[in-house]
């Protein structure tokens, strides 16, 4: 049968987690691994898998990595899954039978798919996790991402279902490997507010973190996961400081007459048709 599905996975430093990933996309017709030139032992286990092609490209935010390995695919169907998560059977199983039916000319060019969020080895069902949904199946050019480093969402044109089963999402290791993607996110995120034109006063520094622990932690009964949610609920706090103490530092450097060094961004894929 002509291939329909191609899953896409981006990677850099995975060796923890891509061989599970790619163990649960055995069900997809190919697989793109586009790589960020890791350092361990991720490339290695990608090829191991006899139907995993493996690219490597420099990483300029999930967004830009993500549109170029999307331009890459030949089959008419994507499904996109980051290194830590997983495609229970349940999932796949849905999957195979959305696609058949999408053959017979049945159904949306997108999809959402729920994602079961995991902190620290428990699962998070407060705190707004539980509510977490992406758009990650979807026909060939039926969306792109927008020109964002972080937080960057797919928002297919016309309508979008939502499958029944969910992602497994391992999204925290240790607290180590938190805090570093912590701090990652939160300069990303100030370049994308600092290039839109975004500043940070008292507000933005002080109310803003504060704000989102109360809403976590509070509004959305983050308390009710335990000790896991107070723990999130306060690095996700922390995470909004960083990221609006980082627009205040490159703003204060800007009227000093030094022009702030921002992330790199990749320009090739804004204009309709490029391609890196």
């Amino acid at each position: 049968m002509k291939p329909t599905l191609t899953a896409i996975v981006t990677t850099r430093d995975e060796e923890h987690t891509v061989r599970e990933c790619l163990e649960s996309l055995a069900f997809a017709d190919r697989i793109l691994l586009v790589d960020s030139f890791s350092t361990d032992r991720t490339v290695d286990i990608a090829r191991s898998f006899s139907r995993v092609t493996v690219v490597q490209r420099e990483y300029l935010g999930s967004a830009a990595q993500k549109n170029w390995a999307m331009d890459q695919v030949e089959t008419p169907w994507l499904l996109i899954v980051d290194a830590d998560e997983r495609v229970p059977a349940a999932l796949a199983r849905e999957i195979a039978a959305t696609l058949e039916a999408a053959e017979r000319g049945t159904g949306p060019a997108a999809y959402w798919i729920r994602r079961r969020n995991f902190f620290l080895g428990r699962e998070i069902r407060h705190s707004g996790w539980s509510t977490d949904r992406v758009v990650r199946l979807l026909r060939k050019d039926a969306a792109r991402y927008p020109h964002r480093r972080v937080h960057a969402d797919l928002s297919p044109q016309g309508p979008v279902s939502t499958l029944r089963e969910p992602l497994v999402h391992q999204t925290c290791r240790s607290l180590d490997q938190y805090l570093e993607k912590i701090h990652r996110y939160s300069v990303w995120g100030a370049a994308d507010a600092y290039r839109a034109g975004r500043r940070a006063g008292p507000m933005e520094i002080v109310l803003r973190p504060l704000w989102r622990f109360f809403r976590m932690y509070v509004v959305q009964a983050g308390f009710l996961d335990g000790r896991h949610g107070l723990v999130l609920c306060a690095l996700q706090a922390w995470g909004v400081f960083l990221k609006w103490s980082k627009v205040w530092e490159w703003t204060a450097e800007r009227r000093a007459g030094r022009e702030p060094q921002l992330p790199k961004y990749d320009e090739t894929w804004e204009t309709p048709g490029a391609r890196a």
